[in-house]
């Protein structure tokens, strides 16, 4: 599924979200993950690669802006008939922050796991996006929870 979407960015800037397509792409996914999670925020210290990322079920989507891979997240049913998805790993290269792509990387994996079935879609999100995801829909699921050494926020979206 490609989406072309509307942005905050100059007329110029357009931003694009999909599934990765093959090898190589998944390859710019990984990387995006590495220079957020690992470099930049020290979250893990090689790899954020887990078990999710081998399984058949998983959906691993990246964002461009301007033709340039930009964002990731990535997406995965959390029981067998795929009702409840997770959305986790979502990362967007500090460059590009402003350009906008992260609502419509969000909005794709909530669009793709209501296109699989889905009902409902998890993220424990960073603390500090807690707003961001408020605006696109999400609600508070829990308590905030250290994750990682970082406060995250349980939060949930139904799906239409």
């Amino acid at each position: 599924m490609k989406a072309v979407l509307p942005s905050r960015c100059s007329p110029s800037e357009a931003l694009r979200c999909r599934p990765v397509l093959d090898p190589a792409e998944l390859a710019e996914h990984h990387r995006i993950r590495r220079a957020v999670f690992v470099a930049e925020q020290g979250l893990f210290s090689c790899d954020d690669r887990d078990a999710h990322d081998d399984l058949a079920s998983t959906v691993h989507v990246l964002g461009l802006v301007d033709g340039a891979p930009a964002g990731t997240v990535r997406l995965y049913p959390l029981d067998p008939r795929g009702e409840v998805w997770k959305g986790d790993r979502l990362a967007v290269l500090r460059a590009q922050r402003r350009s906008g792509i992260g609502g419509p990387l969000v909005r794709l994996a909530v669009a793709l796991a209501a296109g699989r079935g889905g009902r409902r879609m998890d993220a424990t999100v960073q603390a500090v996006n807690t707003t961001f995801f408020l605006d696109l829909g999400w609600s508070l699921a829990g308590e905030v929870t250290d994750h990682l050494g970082m406060a995250h926020q349980p939060m949930s979206i139904l799906l239409r």
